[in-house]
């Protein structure tokens, strides 16, 4: 990252470009309309197909709880999901509100691949490819399809990867201050941007740009990263580490799957759509062999083996892979710029015909009977990701079933006991989600508010008072038997939901324990 180079008129693809085509100038007014254009298709598809036959997941469930609890950090989430989901709140807190802003997030992230590709010097038609990638790629169009803080983790990753893409070009080492920016929103968005930040500081090293560390704005840049997520760093230190703790427990119990290597790469293909892995494999290949960007390439790389000798959900590496499928959009142009025409438009029309197959299978525009149907007639099994995962349907799928009927049913326990009986009686839920559920759709039927020991909600009770009778979900018979005077048992049953699920939940009269006394001694993060 020496002096600033001069800029040629000439794009890797041999293009001529006219001044304002160049990286570092204002996008001219076809690149824009491309843009637009994929955006635009972008949010036209999670509108019509996100809200007509599922409804809330499971973690959405307990990010609007995480809104109603503000706070500078949880036991497993970094705060900014947080606020997302009080802006959702504010706008009704309805599904719509909900999923139209991961789908924003999913549309800016188009527009930011497509900058970069321009920023490593591709063309229009390069630009077209990677935004074409982005949207199309069944990964993105899952994360993208409902409210977490996955949809927005990738869109601060290829922030950073665009502040390096210029930093290469430019040799202006005063842009890491913006890198130092979007690291730390990334940190208080998802703390895996640790293991983002960690790859960029070996890849440095690796490469000959270990010299930028002689310098002072790598320095500063990363003290505006500690000072942005300083208080969420100040929320753990105060709460001795929850997040540790509850990565440990995860670890201890093999609560995920873990793949081997090559079932590990397998599963990145085709969680990327296999048509685009000679896309992003020739992006990546070109990063290694050109000393210009070889930088990007031993980031991609020290990312990918961190996460397979970490064991890392296969998820965990969709964030990087944008900055891959630039690279390979500008290869592809590079390639096709001498042939005839009808080439580049035989790999744009080849990456949308075997895109659309997948899209009912990474969307929600089938309902659960015709994607069990759609599975079975294109020979597709679905892959878990944790061990206990048992549901007809894909987890992103089945844990957006049976919750209002959850809280409808336990409504009419609660509704069919007497008023005096009623006020003394309240609602101790397994999971986040169950807690999420009555939390959400119970004010409706005049349910309490739902308490439970599950991850942060554990931090917002005890309940207020000592309850003599409890509705308990997720209680085995065994503790009911312990715990109860007597008790009745309610069975809860959701075909497409997951199977944790479907068991009965108890009414527990004459509870034998204080609540409030008992709250402390134990919770569960897991």
């Amino acid at each position: 990252m020496g002096a600033t180079t001069a800029q040629s008129n000439t794009s890797p693809s041999g293009f001529d470009r006219t001044h304002d085509d160049r990286p570092g100038a204002a996008l001219p007014p076809l690149a824009v309309g491309i843009l637009i254009a994929l955006c635009a298709a972008k949010l036209l598809l999670h509108i019509f197909t996100d809200l007509r036959h599922y409804g809330y997941f499971r973690d959405e469930l307990y990010y609007l709880d995480m809104a109603r609890h503000l706070d500078w950090g949880y036991v497993d989430a970094a705060p900014l999901v947080a606020v997302y989901a009080k802006i959702a709140l504010l706008m009704g807190g309805s599904l719509a509100a909900l999923r139209i802003i991961p789908a924003l997030a999913g549309a800016a992230l188009i527009a930011l691949t497509m900058l970069i590709a321009r920023e490593l010097g591709g063309g229009r038609y390069a630009q077209l490819l990677a935004g074409l990638a982005i949207l199309l790629g069944p990964a993105f169009l899952v994360m993208d399809g409902f409210l977490s803080m996955n949809a927005f983790e990738p869109l601060f990753w290829m922030g950073c990867i665009w502040v390096v893409a210029r930093i290469l070009r430019t040799g202006d080492s005063r842009l890491w201050l913006w890198f130092g920016v979007l690291a730390g929103l990334g940190l208080e968005n998802k703390h895996s941007t640790l293991s983002f930040g960690f790859a960029v500081t070996v890849a440095l090293l690796l490469t000959h740009h270990r010299r930028e560390f002689a310098r002072p704005w790598i320095w500063i840049a990363g003290a505006i990263a500690v000072a942005i997520f300083l208080p969420n760093l100040i929320w753990q230190i105060r709460h001795h580490f929850p997040t540790i703790e509850d990565l440990a427990n995860v670890r201890r119990e093999h609560k995920n799957v873990v793949l081997p290597p090559l079932a590990f790469v397998k599963q990145q293909i085709l969680a990327l759509q296999p048509i685009l892995f000679p896309v992003w494999l020739a992006g990546l290949v070109w990063f290694l062999r050109d000393r210009r960007w070889r930088l990007l390439g031993v980031i991609f790389v020290v990312f990918f083996v961190l996460m397979e000798v970490a064991h890392g959900k296969d998820y965990y590496v969709f964030p990087i892979y944008p900055m891959v499928l630039a690279g390979g959009a500008v290869v592809i142009e590079i390639w096709l710029a001498h042939r005839a025409g009808w080439t580049r438009f035989a790999v744009v029309a080849i990456i949308v015909l075997t895109s659309l197959p997948l899209l009912p299978l990474v969307t929600w525009m089938l309902p659960p009977e015709k994607v069990l149907a759609y599975q079975k007639a294109i020979g597709l099994k679905t892959v878990k990701s944790e061990v206990n995962h048992e549901s007809l349907l894909p987890q992103v799928m089945a844990d957006q079933f049976g919750w209002p009927e959850l809280v409808s049913e336990v409504a009419g326990v609660y509704n069919s006991l007497p008023p005096d009986e009623r006020a003394e009686t309240g609602i101790w839920a397994g999971n986040y989600g169950e807690a999420g559920a009555i939390n959400m759709f119970g004010s409706a039927y005049g349910l309490p508010h739902a308490y439970s020991r599950h991850q942060n909600h554990w931090y917002w009770g005890p309940p207020p008072q000592v309850y003599k009778n409890l509705i308990v979900i997720q209680w085995s018979l065994d503790d009911v038997r312990d715990n109860c005077t007597s008790y009745q048992a309610f069975d809860h049953y959701k075909r497409f939901g997951m199977g944790e699920e479907n068991a009965p939940f108890y009414l527990c009269r004459g509870v034998k324990f204080d609540i409030q006394k008992i709250w402390w001694h134990s919770h569960h993060w897991n």
